[in-house]
Formats: structure tokens, C-alpha cells, sequence
């Protein structure tokens, strides 16, 4: 399984058929490693709606005809907007074409009245990638230790999420076999340093990609 950082939130997980798109925040991103115009996709998971998560959702859904996943409160925009839509709630998993994705907490405000945000366990390719979204530490990350990611996507940004003290901390909760920092640098409230974030889980073993860069899991 093929996992590429497109910037801030968005990564494309692609197992050889599908391509699963995570946060599409691509247009307005500066750091950005490919266009909502041309960027492939069958399905797209959204955390939250805040405009840097939600992104191009809609619009790359339209042109592609990709399946938008999300918590059940997203219905109405989906559907206003015409674009397919697969939507659960916290706690629920949704078997797919490319295998599943169970929505877990994520303790950060929705950007929708009466919404969670949420982060995901994907299941694809014979792999588990667990991204966390938007979030706060919290002491319930340990229980993904029992399911064995093969990887963790962590934001580090901090200000409006983790900063690198508690996402190593997450990362050495949920022990994956590689964790992969997120959601830094894109905005000047979230400017760090990953190599920073990569002392501080020591010994994890901590994979830095720059948008656009790739690791096969």
C-alpha cells in the first residue's frame, strides 16, 4: 500500500485500485503537492469541517465521482452538493470496496453545529493506518496499541491541535510501526520542527515526508 503526503491534513492511500484521499485541503495551500483539478480519488474521508480538513472535498468529489465518508451530520451538505456519501458516526466502522474505516474520537471542534469531529482506523491493502485528524492528547490512544497500526498519522502543529510533546506521547500510546507527523507549517501558528517531533519518540521510528513524498507500507 502505497501512502503519499499531499500536504497539511491530505494523504492518498492507494492499495493498487483504489485511491482513498484523507482531508483534501489542497486549494489556498501553499505547500500543497498536487491540484484538487487532477488529484485522483474514489474515496474521500473528512474529518471535520473546518476549511482547512474539508477542503476540495466537494469539488473533487464531483469530478470524480468519489464517495465522501464523514459523520452522519455532513448528510445535508453532502446532499445539497449532490456528491455520493457513505456516512457513520463515532465508534462505527464502514465496510468499502478497498476494505474498511472505523471512525474514532477526536477531541477538536466540528466546524458543523451538532457534529463531531472525528479521526479514522483505515483498513486497506492488507494494512491499518490510523489518522488522527485534528486533536487533543487523550488518554484513550492507548487502546489503538491493540490493533496494531502500521502506521500513525499525528498532528504536531499545536496551537490548534497537539504540539510534539504530546503527540510522542500519543505515538509511544499507540506504538505503531511508523508514525508520521502531520498538520505543521502550513499556517505560521503552526510552524515546528519534525526533527524535533522524531527526538522526542526516540526510539519509534518516525517517517518525515515532504508534500508529495511517498512511503509503502
Amino acid at each position: 500500500m502505497k501512502l503519499t503526503f499531499l500536504g497539511h491534513a491530505c494523504f492518498d492511500l492507494f492499495d493498487g485500485h483504489y485511491h482513498v484521499l484523507t482531508d483534501p485541503y489542497l486549494t489556498g495551500n501553499d505547500l500543497a503537492a498536487a491540484s484538487a483539478d487532477d488529484v485522483p480519488a474514489d474515496f474521500i474521508l473528512v474529518s471535520h469541517c473546518h476549511g482547512d480538513h474539508i477542503g476540495d472535498a466537494i469539488p473533487i468529489a464531483k469530478r470524480t465521482g468519489a464517495t465522501v465518508c464523514g459523520v452522519a451530520e455532513l448528510a445535508g451538505m453532502m446532499n445539497s452538493a449532490g456528491v455520493n456519501s457513505c456516512l457513520g458516526n463515532i465508534g462505527g466502522t464502514m465496510n468499502l470496496p478497498f476494505g474498511s474505516v472505523k471512525l474514532l474520537q477526536a477531541i477538536h471542534g466540528s466546524g458543523l453545529p451538532g457534529a463531531l469531529a472525528c479521526g479514522f482506523l483505515i483498513c486497506t491493502g492488507g494494512r491499518k493506518v490510523y489518522f488522527a485528524g485534528d486533536t487533543a492528547l487523550y488518554s484513550d490512544m492507548a487502546l489503538l496499541a491493540a490493533e496494531k497500526p502500521d502506521a500513525a498519522l499525528l498532528p504536531i502543529g499545536d496551537f490548534f491541535t497537539m504540539g510534539p510533546a504530546d503527540a510522542a506521547r500519543a505515538a509511544k500510546m499507540i506504538g505503531a510501526e511508523i508514525t508520521i507527523p502531520m498538520h505543521y507549517n502550513t499556517f505560521p501558528p503552526i510552524r515546528q520542527d519534525p526533527q524535533q517531533f522524531r527526538k522526542l519518540c526516540a526510539p519509534l521510528e518516525v517517517v518525515i515526508l515532504n508534500p508529495g513524498a511517498s512511503v509503502e507500507l
